[in-house]
C-alpha cells in the first residue's frame, strides 16, 4: 500500500507561495497608488491655455528690459546681495525684488527686497541657503521690466545680469 501524506494545508509550502503572488502583487501596487496620489506635481499646470498667455506677458517685461538697456552686476556671497547697475539704472530709485527658484525644489524658492544705498548699489541680506542651481528674477515692484538668468551659487565673483 502506498502512504498518504496527511499534513494539514497550512503546513505546506506550495498552498503559501501560490498565495504569497497576488497578495505581494497587491502590496506592490498600492505602494505605487500611494505615490501616485501622494499630492499635486507643482511642476504640472491645470490651465495651460491661461499659462500660455502669461508666457507671452513675461516675455513682454523681458523686451522692455532690453529696450532700457538694463545690465547689472550682481554678487551673492555668504547672505549677503549686492547688485550694481552697469547701465539702464532706475531713476526713481526705488527697491527692487530679487527673486531665487530652485530649479528642482520649489520649498527653497524665497524673494528679498534689494534697497539702494547712497552710492547707488543695491542691497540686501539673504538668511536662505543659497547654494546650487537657481533662476534668478530681477524687477521693480510695479513689474514693468524682468531681468532673469539660470546661475549656479555661490560663485566667487560678480557675473553680469542680464535679459
Amino acid at each position: 500500500m502506498q502512504e498518504k501524506d496527511t499534513t494539514a494545508w497550512y503546513k505546506q509550502f506550495w498552498p503559501w507561495f501560490l498565495i504569497a503572488i497576488p497578495l505581494s502583487s497587491m502590496m506592490v501596487g498600492s505602494v505605487v497608488i500611494h505615490f501616485a496620489t501622494d499630492g499635486t506635481n507643482a511642476m504640472v499646470v491645470d490651465d495651460y491655455y491661461k499659462e500660455g498667455k502669461a508666457i507671452n506677458a513675461r516675455l513682454e517685461k523681458i523686451d522692455r528690459a532690453k529696450e532700457l538697456g538694463i545690465t547689472t552686476l550682481l554678487n551673492v556671497k555668504q547672505g549677503n546681495i549686492e547688485l550694481e547697475f552697469t547701465s539702464g539704472a532706475p531713476q526713481t530709485g526705488e527697491a527692487l525684488k530679487l527673486e531665487f527658484f530652485h530649479v528642482t525644489q520649489e520649498a527653497k524658492d524665497f524673494d528679498v527686497l534689494l534697497t539702494r544705498d547712497a552710492n547707488g548699489t543695491y542691497r540686501s541680506n539673504a538668511e536662505n541657503d543659497i547654494k546650487g542651481k537657481w533662476r534668478i528674477r530681477l524687477m521693480p515692484l510695479d513689474e514693468n521690466w524682468k531681468v532673469q538668468d539660470v546661475v549656479n551659487l555661490p560663485q566667487t565673483k560678480a557675473f553680469v545680469f542680464e535679459p
